[in-house]
């Protein structure tokens, strides 16, 4: 066995601890593999090991990942780190999924170049709810702003739920609060929306348990997974 095989056999036990203990079942928890500086052979590796879905933080690194991805193994890549406006086309061809659209103008980018080839992509909105200025995301307080505009302007969105990363406290009830936050925030926009909205994408290497105990249904794993960065 090798030594990612063992850290993924190990994620995915204590997955199902962090499930159980909050009363769900581990397989309503995705696992996302958080690919930014791997190379091509160790996404390789992960997907023999069993991982299907991938996370990419910038466009331009992706594009030479995905252009050389073998296409006869199948893969879903997800766009989880800050969209510039100038990258959304070519975040279009390359992704299936933008999980950190945060603001409106990117949004009605999105639109704009999703009507051109009668195309519908599905998204997550970017919360920060720590309130730290070094982290994206729209602000708790402008969210529903957000929404309304997407929901009426931007039709070719499907926003599939929330996104956060969670704070840089050592108090992890702190980190808890942050990721009950998102929950709650989830549950009240989508009930004043009518909108489903099941995915909460949230939970990284050092607190993706406390995340699943707070209802992730997504934990975004690259340092546990692949190990230290060289």
């Amino acid at each position: 066995m090798t030594d990612l095989n063992q850290r993924l056999a190990e994620i995915r036990s204590r997955i199902e601890e962090a499930a159980r203990r909050s009363g769900r079942k581990p397989e309503e928890i995705e696992l996302l593999a958080v690919t930014k500086t791997r190379g091509l052979a160790e996404l390789l590796e992960a997907w023999e090991a069993g991982l299907r879905l991938f996370g990419e933080n910038r466009v331009q690194e992706a594009l030479g990942k995905i252009t050389a991805w073998p296409t006869e193994r199948r893969a879903e890549w997800r766009l989880i780190g800050n969209l510039q406006r100038n990258k959304a086309r070519k975040a279009l061809d390359l992704f299936s999924r933008i999980d950190s659209l945060d603001r409106l103008e990117l949004a009605l980018d999105l639109q704009r170049i999703l009507s051109e080839t009668d195309r519908k992509i599905e998204v997550l909105v970017e919360v920060n709810t720590s309130g730290e200025p070094s982290k994206h995301g729209v602000s708790p307080d402008r969210l529903e702003e957000l929404l309304e505009g997407v929901l009426q302007r931007c039709p070719r969105l499907s926003v599939r739920g929330l996104m956060t990363v969670g704070p840089l406290f050592e108090d992890p009830r702190d980190v808890a609060a942050s990721f009950c936050r998102l929950r709650e925030l989830r549950d009240r926009v989508s009930k004043a929306f009518g909108l489903e909205m099941p995915v909460l994408s949230m939970g990284m290497s050092d607190d993706f348990e406390t995340a699943i105990e707070q209802g992730s249904t997504c934990v975004r794993l690259g340092r546990a997974l692949f190990g230290p960065r060289e």
